[in-house]
């Protein structure tokens, strides 16, 4: 091992847990003290802009400028009182990120002195530059402006001395140019399209909610090894590397004992998510090793996927405490599970119903049906496009391998409710749906089994899988933003319940009771998604892939090909008509998503090909010399039985000569490809050349792993799998 890689692995092994400060209160007492949540409200603002507000948040009633100057005055004098200084609206640009621009709060006094400031106005909305985030040509270079404007929806909160202010993020022009727009309006027309529907089955309903629940995966790196990985530090993952002896096959990491230093971390975070208000409740060790996950109660979607773009900046900060990285990436170590952000689904009302959970009575259960039959039915049209809504060049590498579900949607139900579906189609209209258990006789009735929970086992190939009163969207990628999943899976959702509530009508028009009228249009819809989207197999098989196809679902795996899906005839009549994109919108983020492939897989493609002239190939040749300075020895002392015995020499020389020439011929022909996609005329056909740079990139990999195996671990110049894996 080199003398550099050799300290730095070293100080990587004694590292040490770093002594956590707990919290003299127990979390429950220091819980959402630095979120601006309605005790707070209540304590700050006086009853009349403390009415209006909530009013606001529960009902979307606008705030006229005096009550924004109330709210403003009470959060200044909240936010004070913890050291704040300086205020920023946060928000979540088409980056994958979240961005913010921080002004203080001072502001002259006309004495010749400065005065702490913060008015309705700024609290409302603030101006930063919005032709330097991506913007798909929506916003020209020249034409700056953008707004982030309040989403109260969404709590404000302290971060170190700044009170951030979520919000939305618009053009002059009005187009959105963040994922939080169009989710909330995404969740606006679920909500309009399935009250109605509820209003069926329990008048009193006044209002449907969307509910997330992530669960974010990510892997921990010592942070002395990812400084000598320039394609971990550059690209967020390794683009080459052989596969460690000892890896996963184990299963020993999968929900092992918590190493002291990662167990240290993860006490860090929770307080500091406990303080912003985030319900953390589940923390283990993941399947492959140095691979984590943490995971909160599920809460409304809006203010959930938030709550994960602040947990994920907590993560990074934090990290560097204890001495690691966090690497967010799907897919950062080749052969072994990459990482998801498994987005668990449901819809709830106002009165306390899970609306994906069975019932109390024959008519809960029919409403649950309802609503599981829709879901599927909207999944089964727009599959394409939900798969587009969770590609990316990062998340390319995880779906179809190991763990991660394969690039077709498709979903699992369980034997259990397939059977249900089944019975529902043979039996006639009026038959009702009961728990089974509670009734002396079921003959002639559907029953859904009473322990519903643990009827419905997992698919870990499934994309998107039923697991008893929700739906999980496995297929969403770690470092992805929630919102994008979730705003087209609401939106699909939302187009078919208005058209299943317009044939129940015209069902009802015609004289059929309400219960008939709903299976009568059920019926239909559960016949056809028996036989195309719910698939309870192997998703990985070769006989899925034919057999999908088959069945009509999208079986491309081409990212760039995918996000062509938004601009398809049936995804711009969904997203138009709901009101949640615009067909410039719906084009300019595809623009924006060809752009970022390409430029991934750009940085990609030059951080390897310097990384093989700068440090593999040198490193090899090294080698190489070695070996011929021993030949050439060999060959003076034992002239007569040189070819015995430097037949291994000999053979090694020629297979690095060998991998050599390879790999450079392959890194030049890879860098044809780049100009050749570099000079393509718009950026679908960029990223679509890019693509088979990706491919190239691959075959690169090939030549160094198998170098690895063969140069002196002495002359190898950076961290392998075995010492990047297992630092802890």
């Amino acid at each position: 091992m080199s003398r550099l890689r050799f300290d730095v692995v070293q100080e990587a092994f004694k590292k040490k847990a770093v002594d956590v400060e707990l919290p003299e209160r127990r979390p429950s007492e220091y819980f959402g003290e630095l979120v601006f949540n309605r005790e707070k409200m209540h304590r700050y603002l006086d009853a009349k802009i403390y009415t209006a507000l909530v009013n606001c948040i529960d009902n979307g009633e606008p705030l006229d400028r005096s009550t924004a100057d109330g709210v403003a005055a009470g959060m200044k004098a909240w936010a004070m009182e913890h050291g704040v200084t300086h205020v920023t609206h946060w928000f979540q640009p088409l980056t994958e990120g979240t961005a913010e621009k921080h002004d203080s709060f001072m502001e002259y006094d006309g004495k010749g002195g400065m005065i702490e400031c913060f008015d309705g106005k700024m609290l409302v909305q603030q101006e930063p530059d919005a032709s330097s985030f991506p913007n798909g040509g929506i916003r020209a270079t020249f034409e700056a402006r953008g707004y982030p404007e309040w989403d109260p929806m969404s709590p404000v909160f302290i971060q170190d001395d700044t009170l951030c202010i979520p919000t939305v993020f618009i053009s002059y022009t009005g187009e959105a140019l963040d994922y939080k727009t169009p989710l909330k309006k995404a969740l606006k027309a679920v909500c309009d399209a399935a009250l109605p529907v509820c209003r069926l089955f329990d008048p009193k309903v006044g209002k449907v909610i969307s509910y997330l629940g992530w669960e974010q995966e990510y892997f921990l790196v010592d942070e002395d090894l990812y400084a000598t990985r320039p394609d971990l530090m550059l690209c967020g993952r390794t683009l080459m590397g052989h596969a460690s002896s000892k890896s996963q096959q184990l299963d020993d990491h999968y929900f092992g004992a918590i190493p002291s230093r990662v167990a240290a971390f993860m006490r860090d975070i929770e307080i500091a998510g406990y303080k912003l208000g985030i319900p953390l409740k589940t923390r283990h060790n993941e399947a492959a090793p140095n691979q984590f996950e943490l995971a909160p109660i599920y809460g409304e979607a809006n203010l959930a996927n938030d709550q994960n773009q602040q947990i994920m900046n907590v993560m990074n900060a934090l990290a560097r405490k204890h001495g690691f990285v966090v690497v967010f990436h799907e897919k950062p170590f080749d052969g072994i599970n990459g990482s998801g952000k498994h987005n668990n689904w449901s819809l709830g009302t106002d009165t306390g119903v899970q609306l994906l959970a069975p019932g109390k009575d024959a008519m809960g259960n029919l409403q649950f049906i309802t609503f599981f039959v829709n879901v599927l039915a909207a999944v089964q049209k727009h599959n394409a496009v939900l798969k587009a809504s969770i590609a990316s060049a990062t998340n390319a590498h995880r779906l179809g391998g190991n763990e991660a579900p394969p690039a077709i949607v498709s979903a699992f139900l369980g034997r259990t409710m397939t059977d249900v579906l089944r019975k529902l189609l043979e039996v006639p209209s009026d038959t009702p749906i009961v728990i089974a258990g509670k009734h002396r006789k079921s003959l002639g009735l559907v029953e859904i089994p009473e322990i519903f929970l643990d009827n419905t086992d997992r698919n870990r190939t499934s994309p998107f899988a039923f697991t008893g009163n929700r739906f999980e969207f496995r297929a969403v990628g770690s470092s992805a933003n929630c919102a994008g999943a979730l705003t087209t899976l609401n939106a699909a959702v939302a187009e078919q319940l208005l058209q299943f509530k317009a044939d129940v009508d015209k069902a009802m028009k015609k004289g059929a009771a309400l219960n008939v009228a709903v299976m009568d249009t059920l019926k239909p819809l559960i016949a056809s998604v028996i036989d195309t989207i719910c698939f309870d197999g192997n998703g990985y098989s070769e006989e899925w892939q034919k057999e999908a196809a088959r069945r009509g679902l999208d079986t491309e795996i081409r990212v760039p090909e995918m996000f062509k899906a938004f601009t398809a005839p049936d995804s711009v009549k969904l997203f138009t008509e709901l009101g949640i994109y615009s067909e410039v919108e719906l084009q300019a983020r595809n623009e924006v998503k060809w752009e970022i492939y390409a430029k991934k897989v750009q940085i990609e493609a030059r951080v390897l090909g310097r990384m093989a002239y700068n440090h593999i190939i040198p490193a090899a040749l090294q080698y190489q010399t070695r070996l011929l300075d021993n030949i050439k020895l060999l060959k003076e002392l034992y002239p007569s039985s040189f070819d015995r015995m430097a037949s291994v020499e000999m053979g090694l020389v020629e297979e690095i000569s060998s991998l050599v020439t390879e790999l450079k011929t392959g890194v030049d022909a890879m860098v044809e490809l780049r100009k050749i996609a570099n000079n393509a005329p718009g950026e679908y056909e960029t990223a679509a050349r890019y693509y088979d740079v990706a491919q190239a990139l691959v075959g690169l990999r090939s030549y160094i792993d198998r170098l690895e195996e063969l140069v002196d671990d002495d002359l190898w110049p950076m961290p392998k799998y075995r010492e990047l894996l297992f630092i802890n």
